[in-house]
């Protein structure tokens, strides 16, 4: 009896050796998660997911924009240019050292928000007094909204996290000069 040589059904359609559809459970992944950018690579094979940037333009827009897919492998190719240089993530806690300040960091991974409702004036402005025990901003993790307090008095020097941008646990939030008792 000869063997049979196994045919990829219509839902395991393979392109160079990356199986398309373990691509669309990582598309649906990333959208089930939130996640704007995915990056995998092993060997000569590289995959980058990223959605694209969402602007203000007054353009409409598609509500779920397709993720760009980039698959480099074995064919060559033009070669690919690099990212642009994202500022590093340790140059605000540098930045609030310099100054003398207090670091508020996030103590969970989370969606960082600076206002208790969307169109709502956000919690606090860079200049602003805060008090111990003051609101900074939610940090929504699991579908649950986690207000971030303020652990010392004083005024608010910097704000390092854009609304609605994931944070890290550990990441600085805010830069607080400290009041200083009399």
């Amino acid at each position: 009896m000869k063997g049979k040589k196994r045919r990829p059904n219509s839902t395991e359609v393979t392109v160079s050796g990356v199986d398309l559809s373990q691509l669309e459970r990582l598309l649906a992944f990333m959208s089930e998660h939130g996640l704007e950018e995915f990056e995998y690579s092993h060997g000569d094979l590289r995959i980058r997911l990223k959605k694209p940037a969402v602007n203000s333009s007054p353009m409409p827009q598609r509500l779920l924009a397709a993720p760009d897919i980039v698959v480099a492998g074995s064919a060559p190719s033009a070669p690919a240019e690099p990212p642009p240089a994202a500022p590093p993530r340790e140059a605000p806690a540098e930045a609030a050292r310099a100054e003398d300040s207090h670091l508020v960091k996030s103590p969970i991974v989370g969606t960082f928000y600076r206002a208790p409702s969307p169109g709502a004036e956000p919690f606090v402005q860079v200049g602003d007094p805060v008090e111990i025990g003051q609101v900074l901003c939610i940090i929504e993790a699991m579908k649950l909204m986690n207000e971030i307090e303020s652990d010392v008095g004083g005024e608010v020097l910097r704000i390092f996290v854009e609304n609605g941008q994931p944070v890290e646990y550990g990441e600085p939030l805010f830069a607080i000069r400290p009041t200083r008792k009399k």
